[in-house]
């Protein structure tokens, strides 16, 4: 939804005039349209897959040796090599001041400095961040999923206040939430819920306001803060009420089985894509975060029905040991076998005379750039879609890397998303742009 006024879009007319012991009530406003009633605005969709591994790629094997449009596919990326001319690889990039190793996981998309200082707290998160910028489009303003996530401590996805935002692994759950409408009983229960906070809301803010006028200016411009917050918060549930009453698109295919084994990472990791690429043909959302969380995934499976010797972070750190070099070159590869695929499969989908990947863009990146060595820079990126200038090697600097979020303002830009800054960019990466 475009940003516009707060009465523009939770005005109604229960709303009253009071003064002088008059009450008058409203006259019909063009605000008093719902949501859904008004003519939309033809555009078309453009929508952004962010998926990130928190232990990242063994680096020698995946960056290119050259750069520039004639780079030579690395052995990590020898798998892409049927859609090179719809990708790019980067190299030379990370967030500064984003450091500590492990610590730098829930920072991939907020790119908040600090992540070991006491008292740190995260920031708004990219998927969040470009949310606020252009309104809910879609039932779901994002979607936030995980394989093999530990949902109580690592997300991609992160509110302005530094909360995290549980991710969602069970593809039957996303299934059903996505295609499943519940019956009439169920329906109203949930508009009955969604009224009771708008009633909350409304007492809350009465309150606070009635506060403000005896407070000093310093605290007036908190709870100003505060306020809009709240005001927010309100725009989120007259949306939630328009989508609730909404039918829900029907399924095009039964609910898939659930893989609940942690081994098997990459049968997940397939199944978890195909549903965000469902997503967004159902047009459920724009906006999906995937992490990996390899850190919490045990041995698991690898080519030929063998199983890694260690669990994947005891991998990371192989000491340069073969076998456990060779096993993690194997899970690399296999995931851009995954990431491939996924290219190929948005690339034959057609949309409106267009293909579903150009009106997509996909990052498959990580916050670490050696797992061996817990270091958070020069960080492996692979990027497609979208309808940007692909084909090359981007190489920044090793010794003074560029920040990824130059990348991330493009990618917001090309969401529709104005601005030039997010987090700690310095400029943008329009030499992608058509």
């Amino acid at each position: 939804m475009p940003n516009v006024p707060y009465l523009a879009k939770s005005c109604s007319r229960r709303r009253f005039l009071r003064g002088a012991g008059v009450t008058l009530a409203l006259p019909w406003l063009e605000c008093m349209t719902p949501v859904f009633g008004r003519a939309p605005v033809p555009q078309a969709p453009r929508r952004l897959l962010l998926i990130s591994n928190n232990l990242g790629f063994l680096p020698k094997p995946f960056f290119p040796e050259n750069a520039g449009r004639d780079y030579a596919l690395s052995p990590t990326l020898a798998p892409l090599a049927a859609v090179r001319h719809e990708m790019s690889v980067f190299s030379g990039m990370s967030h500064p001041d984003v450091n500590g190793g492990h610590s730098a996981e829930n920072c991939f998309l907020t790119a908040a400095r600090g992540p070991t200082k006491s008292g740190f707290r995260n920031q708004i998160s990219l998927d969040q961040y470009a949310v606020e910028k252009l309104g809910q489009l879609t039932r779901f303003p994002t979607l936030n999923l995980g394989v093999n996530i530990d949902k109580a401590n690592r997300s991609l996805s992160w509110t302005r206040d530094g909360v995290l935002l549980p991710a969602e692994d069970s593809a039957p759950s996303l299934f059903r939430r996505m295609f499943v409408q519940g019956d009439p009983a169920e329906v109203q229960q949930q508009l009955r819920r969604l009224e009771e906070r708008g009633s909350i809301l409304d007492t809350l803010t009465d309150h606070t306001r009635r506060l403000g006028r005896s407070l000093g200016g310093g605290d007036r411009s908190r709870l100003d803060q505060y306020l809009t917050s709240v005001r927010e918060i309100e725009e989120r549930l007259v949306i939630a009420r328009q989508w609730e009453l909404k039918p829900k698109p029907l399924a095009p295919r039964p609910e898939p089985a659930d893989i609940q084994d942690k081994k098997l990472i990459f049968e997940k990791l397939d199944l978890m894509l195909s549903m965000a690429q469902l997503a967004f043909e159902s047009d459920s959302t724009r906006i999906v975060t995937l992490m990996v969380d390899a850190f919490a995934t045990p041995a698991f499976r690898i080519h030929n029905e063998e199983n890694t010797t260690d669990g994947y972070h005891g991998l990371s750190h192989h000491g340069q040991a073969p076998d456990k070099v060779r096993q993690l070159a194997d899970a690399d590869r296999q995931q851009m076998v995954i990431m491939a695929g996924l290219i190929q499969s948005l690339a034959a989908k057609p949309e409106d005379g267009s293909r579903l990947l150009d009106r997509t863009t996909v990052l498959y990146g990580t916050n670490m750039g050696d797992a061996n060595k817990h270091d958070n820079t020069n960080l492996p990126v692979v990027l497609a879609g979208g309808g940007l200038k692909h084909g090359q090697h981007h190489a920044f600097r090793q010794d003074n890397n560029t920040p990824l979020c130059n990348l991330f303002v493009t990618l917001l830009q090309q969401l529709g998303v104005e601005g030039d800054a997010f987090g700690s960019s310095t400029g943008t990466m329009n030499q992608l742009v058509s």
